[in-house]
């Protein structure tokens, strides 16, 4: 897919909690097509320790308001940075960038769609997608608390949602594997995104159950192009850049 350099607008940037915000970009132009598992690198100004920039999965995509939305957690000294973007800055992104989620073929299968904190981000994409190419599929959405629970609303709109966190303060006591959902139905396809060891064991799962289970990599990717090499993760195929190659992989392809 052809790659755009595009400078959007802050038209909305909501602190959502103290580690999470959701910023809604917009554009006085329609949108570039966008599929769901694809990311932004996004240039963060105003700090000498932004020089690179960050990748940050597609949330979700309006294109009759031409909005773009990017969910962030905060984690160091670029995203709180970002944080700070106010309405009518602008952020410059390189996008749409990566390969994307396997739309299945067959609109009567049982899709699952399992994510752990801001690795619901490409999730939501999917889901609406999904919805909106007449499937039906169930989101499982795992945090520590209640309160780190992201976007619930949304997801809602497009599937059945089921959640766990860690203290029991909503859903199921325990991690996203540990939901009962996966023992009392059968899925076809799962796909995941979130924490190396939630991937791991909702790959496991899969694989125990034979389900064919894509996940999307969170590994740091700074030029986002496969010129750095920082991102490369090692498959059944070699050793390849996660942002060319991926960051949705078969999860039999990784080499954990």
């Amino acid at each position: 897919m052809k790659k755009y350099i595009l400078d959007l607008k802050v038209k909305i940037n909501t602190q959502i909690n103290h580690q999470y915000f959701l910023l809604i970009l917009g554009s006085g132009s329609k949108l570039p097509k966008m599929l769901p598992g694809q990311f932004a690198e996004v240039r963060i100004d105003g700090s000498k320790d932004t020089f690179l920039r960050r990748p940050i999965s597609i949330h979700f995509v309006d294109y009759p308001k031409n909005e773009l939305w990017l969910l962030v957690q905060i984690v160091g000294k670029g995203t709180k940075q970002l944080s700070t973007y106010k309405q009518g800055d602008i952020l410059n992104l390189i996008l749409p960038l990566g390969n994307t989620f396997t739309i299945p073929e067959n609109r009567h299968e049982k899709l699952l769609l399992a994510g752990g904190g801001v690795g619901i981000a490409p999730l939501l994409f999917l889901g609406s997608h999904l919805f909106e190419k007449g499937y039906k599929c169930d989101f499982l959405l795992g945090a520590r608390s209640k309160n780190d629970l992201l976007q619930i609303n949304e997801f809602q709109k497009y599937g059945t949602v089921f959640t766990t966190t860690e203290d029991g303060s909503d859903g199921e006591k325990g991690f996203v594997t540990h939901h009962s959902i996966l023992q009392n139905e059968n899925f076809d396809k799962i796909y995941t995104c979130g924490p190396t060891p939630m991937m791991k064991a909702v790959a496991e799962y899969a694989e125990g159950k034979s389900i064919y289970c894509e996940l999307s990599l969170e590994n740091t990717m700074a030029c986002g192009i496969g010129a750095c090499l920082c991102c490369v993760t090692g498959t059944t195929e070699g050793n390849l850049c996660v942002c060319t190659e991926g960051p949705v992989f078969n999860s039999t392809k990784l080499k954990w």
